[in-house]
């Protein structure tokens, strides 16, 4: 086979060779094959239109560098130059990057003498942002310290909030250079981590930079702010926080013993600081802010307890009184005994701690026996980090307990002093947490505010996800009283049941049942209630509903029957009334409301073991029973009879129907007619506008004319005018003229007469 293909190319070759031109055909040939193949691929392949160039972001006149075609050096070099710099990624499209546009501008105008504002395209597919980051989710805002970054900014995109944060970036450490700024620092912020640095020598201490890291690095996982960092350089004021080393870190904590940072267990290194601050700092109130995808944040803090929300306006840049109130309630409210202004080393009372032997709180103390509330207790064991108990508290276990903490680890006296915080004095434990109200106001109206989120007056909800309850704060009353109120054994507080308010009432055959009309409607002793529970996720309820339709048909215009429904996907009912399983229905009967009862679940809900179960239970039957209940034939005539009412109902219907339409179809003829008149009457309108326009035309023009005619007149009188003027000159000096020449010819006479009179005499 090889043998005769190599024959065959070289008897073509000879061929070739023999007639070269040919060879050219071929080749020519070849490539014009060639040719028209290229440009069909290369068509193929740009049928996507080229993607626009990208244009500025940002207005021209805004602070802020606007890197459109996505430069990351040039941002690198920018940084580079800057102290404080934001770094702002965005991509065009994104709905966020448009609103967050805005809120950057308004910063960048008030800070951009301090912050250096650059903006980098980074979804443009040529840009070097877009081939070296890789983000998820757009805006990403990071921060810049110097060479200390990136910090990246994840709370709420607002003006206010991230003002806040650059600000805070910017000065992270408070330097405090007396006992009063120091006393106002620990009073004023809830945690406070102060370090005492001994400036010694020119170039920076590398436990100070440490320590500069760290209130940077907090920043991470602390957006709001709760944790601020002061320094001291004062030997004298750092005495006021028991710090005596160089390079010592002070925690304070108003409710727990205040520490100080171990240098001799831990490194000091900038990660061991942060975790350190944040094991040990105090979550007394804390605040919860949405992000910008659907977070679980706040159902993780609703399993760990019942928690107190508070819905508040807020503005990071401005003090705000409501913010003072709320932290000053919590205090008190975690606060067993002594002073809360007390900012020694070691106060009087610790934080409570859940046992793990029985349900109840016990303050958290460093001592291995006590005796509290004049009761003994038995011995309670704590570890060295006191956080774990390991005893039960015997028959006593609905009390809580609270231990002041001793200077010698032996057994406590008896506890004579007052304890005023809620929590040591019952056995409920309650997180406190605050929530912007501009931005979670839809969760303030599912709770049950009114109004809207601009008002002045806090929303104070208390949610416990256990029980499935929560009570809301009336304005009548104060915090500590609803509090109070809630941590009693028996809470006189009512559960808010948050429920569908119709907006108008329609005519139905079943009513339609709220948390409002509940109990109104049920309760009616006067009336059979049969009652449906459902809701819009349950599947067989749709299903259900033609049944109950058709047995509420059957009860139309009985007035001693109602049959209703209650969504409870949407009301919350009082305890007593709710069902463990949709779709569930129950029956409560007149004058006996508290033998309601519910439709046995292995039965199928249909409409004849619905009617047998409302006539077995009504007492009241309007149809024939015997001794083994209804009889099936009563059944189908009661069917019977209401399919005959219904028929009835449609030939009326349709009758009525019939001689709406013949009305209509007279109706319809008579407008008609009135339609073609109308039309005839203004097509003659029309034509009489249209001769009036031509007519108006013509007189436009002739008065157009009559116009220059009499502008030809009057330029033809004021040339008359001028020379008539021309004409009175030339007649008075004419005549001025003939009164000289008299005048003279009659000095001539004159003088003529004399000379004779004087020629005569002489």
């Amino acid at each position: 086979m090889l043998r005769r293909v190599r024959a065959q190319l070289r008897q073509a070759a000879v061929q070739m060779a023999k007639r070269p031109e040919l060879c050219c055909g071929a080749i020519l040939l070849t490539c014009a094959l060639i040719l028209p193949i290229t440009l069909t691929c290369s068509r193929a392949k740009n049928v996507v239109a080229a993607p626009r160039s990208p244009v500025r972001f940002f207005p021209s006149e805004a602070p802020v560098v606007d890197l459109f075609l996505g430069q990351l050096e040039e941002a690198e070099h920018l940084r580079e130059e800057a102290d404080v710099s934001v770094v702002f990624y965005y991509a065009p499209w994104c709905a966020h990057c448009i609103t967050a546009r805005q809120h950057i501008q308004q910063v960048a105008l008030r800070l951009a003498q301090q912050v250096q504002f650059v903006a980098v395209n980074c979804w443009w597919h040529q840009g070097r942002c877009r081939k070296q980051k890789s983000f998820f989710q757009y805006p990403v805002i990071h921060l810049y310290y110097r060479r200390i970054g990136p910090i990246e900014y994840r709370g709420p995109i607002q003006s206010e909030y991230l003002e806040n944060f650059i600000q805070r970036f910017s000065a992270p450490l408070t330097y405090l250079p007396s006992v009063e700024a120091l006393h106002t620092f620990l009073t004023h912020h809830q945690q406070a981590v102060v370090g005492y640095f001994q400036f010694n020598s020119s170039p920076q201490s590398a436990g100070y930079i440490t320590f500069l890291l760290s209130a940077l690095h907090a920043l991470r996982r602390d957006h709001q702010g709760e944790v601020r960092f002061a320094v001291v350089t004062n030997q004298a004021v750092a005495e006021g926080v028991s710090l005596k080393e160089d390079e010592s870190v002070y925690l304070h904590r108003r409710l727990n013993s205040s520490l100080v940072f171990p240098r001799a267990q831990r490194n000091f290194t900038v990660q061991a600081v942060c975790d350190w601050v944040f094991e040990n700092r105090e979550s007394v109130i804390r605040w919860i802010q949405p992000t910008r995808a659907k977070s679980y944040l706040l159902e993780a803090e609703l399993q760990k307890g019942p928690a107190l929300l508070t819905f508040l306006p807020h503005n990071p840049l401005t003090a705000n009184q409501l913010l003072t109130q709320v932290t000053d309630v919590a205090l008190h409210y975690h606060s067993c005994c002594g002073s809360e202004e007390d900012v020694s080393p070691v106060p009087h009372c610790c934080q409570s701690l859940v046992s793990p032997s029985a349900d109840l709180s016990v303050c958290e103390l460093c001592v291995s026996q006590c005796w509290a509330l004049g009761l003994y207790l038995h011995q309670v064991q704590f570890s060295s980090s006191c956080r774990s108990g390991q005893s039960s508290y015997g028959p006593f276990g609905r009390f809580s307990v609270c231990c002041r903490s001793v200077p010698r680890p032996r057994r406590c006296p008896l506890l004579l002093d007052p304890i005023t915080g809620l929590q040591c004095r019952t056995n409920k434990t309650l997180r406190f947490y605050l929530l912007d109200a501009q931005l979670n106001w839809p969760l303030a109206q599912r709770l049950g505010a009114q109004g809207n989120q601009s008002g002045d007056l806090p929303f104070i909800t208390i949610v416990n996800l256990r029980d499935e309850t929560h009570y809301v704060l009336n304005h009548t009353d104060t915090l500590a009283d609803f509090i109070q109120n809630f941590s009693v054994s028996y809470s006189p507080l009512h559960r808010h049941l948050v429920g569908h308010k119709q907006q108008q009432q329609t005519q139905s055959l079943i009513q339609e049942v709220t948390s409002d009309s509940f109990l109104h409607t049920v309760m009616d002793s006067q009336r059979d209630v049969l009652l449906l529970y459902y809701s819009a996720w349950c599947g067989f309820c749709s299903v259900l509903n033609h049944v109950f339709l058709q047995l509420a048909r059957l009860f139309q215009g009985n007035g001693a029957l109602t049959v209703a429904r209650v969504n409870v996907g949407r009301n919350d009912l009082p305890w007593e009334f709710m069902v463990d399983h949709l779709p569930s229905v129950l029956f409560f009967p007149r004058h006996r409301k508290q033998m309601s009862v519910k439709f046995p679940e292995n039965t199928p809900m249909t409409v004849p073991n619905l009617l047998r179960f409302v006539l077995q239970h009504s007492g009241h039957a309007p149809w024939e029973e015997s001794g083994r209940g209804v009889e099936p034939k009563s059944l189908l005539e009661a069917e019977l009879r209401a399919l005959q009412r219904e028929v009835f109902s449609l030939h009326r219907a349709r009758e009525r129907l019939s001689q709406q339409l013949s009305v209509l179809w007279r109706e319809n003829r008579r407008l008609t007619l009135h339609t073609y008149t109308l039309e005839t009457q203004n097509a003659e309108l029309q034509e009489q506008s249209g001769r009036l326009e031509t007519l108006y035309r013509e007189k436009t023009r002739q008065l157009t004319d009559t116009v220059h005619r009499l502008q030809e007149l009057a330029d033809a009188s004021e040339e008359l005018l001028k020379e008539n003027t021309l004409l009175k000159v030339l007649l008075n000096a004419l005549r001025d003229t003939d009164r000289w020449d008299a005048d003279r010819q009659e000095d001539d006479t004159l003088d003529t007469d004399g000379q004779e009179r004087k020629c005569e005499a002489s």
